[in-house]
Parts: C-alpha cells; structure tokens; sequence
C-alpha cells in the first residue's frame, strides 16, 4: 500500500477544519444517485469491501472510498467545461499517489 495514501486518507491524519465540515454538508445533501450507489456500496454489501462516502483525500472529497482497494468513485452530474478540467486534474492527482478512480454520471447510476 502506498504510504503517502494512508497519510493523505487514513484515520491518524490532520484534516482542515473547512474541509471536514464540508464532506459532513455533502453527506446530508447527497444526490439521489449518491443515495442509490450509497445503498449498494454501505455496511460491506459490495464483495465486503468497506467504503467511505464524502471522504478526504489529500485536498479532496471524494464521493465514495475504498481504502482497502485504493479505490475512488465519484458521481457526476451535469458537468461544463470548466468542471470537466477541474475533474481531469483530480483524477490525475489520486492517480499519481496510486488510486484508481471511477466515474460515473447521474443518470448512468439511475438507470443501471
């Protein structure tokens, strides 16, 4: 396991106060996507893998996280240009300290 990740993600890490009452906000408003991928994913119902949801990870919160599994998913809604930068740069970020990151749009959770 990368070392630099479980300083970036694990539980002995310092968190900035913004950041951490931020993730808490998404939590409570969490799209209907996140809610229905939430439902899959919680209380190791995904080949017993825990997750996180609206996890810090270095500067970033990320939809959901699997430790274990070095794992990223995020739900997307409606994007624009500048989101879609913003969203290259921190898939290229999480990938170069070793997480694979999954993507995947509103409706694609929806309809799936």
């Amino acid at each position: 396991m990368n070392p630099e990740i479980s300083k970036l993600s694990g539980c002995n890490r310092q968190i900035p106060r913004e950041l951490l009452g931020r993730a808490r906000e998404l939590r409570k408003q969490q799209t209907s996507a996140e809610a229905i991928l939430w439902e899959c994913l919680r209380d190791r119902r995904f080949f017993k893998a825990k997750f996180r949801r609206q996890h810090n990870i270095g500067q970033y919160i990320v939809d959901f996280y699997c430790h274990a599994g070095l794992l990223a998913i995020e739900v997307d809604g409606a994007v624009h240009d500048a989101q879609q930068v913003k969203d290259a740069d921190r898939d290229e970020w999480m990938q170069s300290h070793g997480l694979t990151v999954l993507r995947f749009r509103n409706d694609e959770v929806l309809t799936n």
